[in-house]
């Protein structure tokens, strides 16, 4: 019968990777993640069976970290696109899930099953497609997307399953197996029961930052739309008023050339088309970037504050959600700034152009005295509220996403904004 222990070991062992390959991110396509995990874990898997045939289940449980979970890690470490927090926790979530199964059929087998290996065969041979059909069903498609959405957090989650990985390799190997420390068993069987406790709280507590990061999402969408209808409604009223004034432009032009003066009404309807343009709030031709300048040149009218625009772009299609994002949290910075400034000192200008596959834009607008931010940090808060900050975090973010990165500073009582984002390639 130990031929069904050694099959239900290759049986694990494979379904641990399957597991892993589920919930990670690789940085290869699908088909060559597969080529390379069969490439290099399958060996391992060979290894290590020969190891439990020639050596035991004894030896072989006191080495195993040694000789199938580190190698493993280092390979999936290669493979995966994260190399932080979110690979290791998930990594260990694997195995941790992985090993927790295995000790279970071990001590079902042990206490129920005579030692035969019968109860053990079969409950791997259920439970591991179980496992792996609830990850697929209920996990994998949320886990996934918060991985990709929060990038942060993730390593005192990877320390925790480490830990309880190591608690329950040491609990049912050292100083000999569990099988043969009866008296430790209750002990052991209450870690067993709390992993999967601890593991709730810790999927409680993710889902809860997907929610919030969804939210935020949800909220900027919103805000965008809002600003939209804004900038529509003022057009709107634009146009009214250009209708009621365009009475009296005829009326002048008529004038001007029933007295044979050409030149002069030429130079009025220059002047006419010139308010026109301004009104409007032409700086741009691409639609979505000039109606964020719209916005905000109106903004920075109010307060009085010398705004001035470099728009090297065109019309061209471009990822104009995150692009309005980042252009609208970081004037929108700058207009909180320029506020607290007194009135010839507010200044702010916003430079966009291109530089081989990337847009860089960068903002520049005066700041107070007393503001110092060196390069990759993000400026101290002025507000009572947490929110404040949120904007440039959400620029920062807005760039990773177009493949792009922000970089902050201030230098000569000025405080600047560079953003690169990739757009040629979309």
């Amino acid at each position: 019968m130990v031929i069904l222990r050694d099959v239900s070991v290759i049986w694990s062992l494979f379904h641990i990777l399957v597991l892993f390959i589920m919930l990670y991110r690789s940085r290869y396509s699908r088909r060559k993640t597969i080529f390379l995990t069969v490439l290099t874990m399958l060996p391992l898997i060979i290894l290590n069976v020969a190891g439990l045939i020639i050596y035991g289940v004894g030896f072989m449980g006191k080495v195993f970290i040694l000789t199938c979970t580190l190698p493993s890690l280092l390979v999936f470490w290669f493979i995966s696109e994260d190399k932080k927090g979110r690979f290791f926790f998930t990594f260990c979530l694997a195995d941790t899930l992985a090993y927790w199964i295995i000790l279970v059929t071990n001590l079902l087998d042990f206490y129920f099953g005579g030692g035969q290996y019968i109860l053990m065969f079969v409950g791997r041979f259920a439970m591991f497609p179980l496992v792996e059909w609830a990850a697929v069903r209920y996990l994998r498609k949320p886990y996934l997307e918060l991985q990709e959405s929060v990038t942060r957090g993730w390593g005192i989650f990877a320390g925790m399953t480490a830990l309880y990985y190591i608690l329950l390799a040491a609990f049912a190997n050292f100083p000999v197996i569990i099988t043969q420390r009866p008296q430790e068993l209750p002990a052991l069987l209450l870690v067993l029961v709390l992993m999967p406790m601890t593991y709730a709280v810790i999927f409680s507590s993710l889902y809860r930052q997907l929610l919030l990061y969804r939210r935020q999402q949800s909220e900027l969408i919103l805000q965008e739309q809002k600003h939209a209808l804004e900038i529509q409604l003022e057009n709107q009223q634009q146009i009214r008023r250009m209708k009621h004034d365009m009475k009296g432009h005829t009326v002048t032009l008529s004038g001007l050339l029933a007295a044979g003066k050409t030149q002069e009404a030429q130079e009025y309807l220059n002047d006419v088309n010139m308010e026109m343009d301004s009104l409007m709030g032409q700086f741009c031709a691409n639609p979505y970037v000039n109606a964020i300048f719209v916005q905000y040149s109106q903004k920075f009218q109010e307060i009085q504050a010398d705004f001035r625009q470099n728009i090297l772009i065109g019309d061209e299609e471009l990822p104009y959600m995150d692009l309005c994002r980042i252009l609208s949290n970081g004037m929108e910075n700058a207009y909180d700034e320029l506020k607290e400034l007194d009135r010839g000192e507010r200044e702010i200008s916003v430079k966009m152009k291109y530089s081989h596959d990337y847009l860089v834009i960068r903002i520049k607008n005066r700041c107070r005295k007393g503001l110092h931010v060196e390069k990759g940090t993000l400026p101290p808060s002025s507000k009572g509220g947490s929110e404040h900050g949120f904007g440039l975090a959400i620029v920062r973010e807005s760039a990773e996403h177009l493949g792009g990165d922000m970089l902050c500073y201030t230098e000569d009582l000025h405080f600047v904004l560079d953003v690169m984002v990739r757009v040629k390639s979309m």
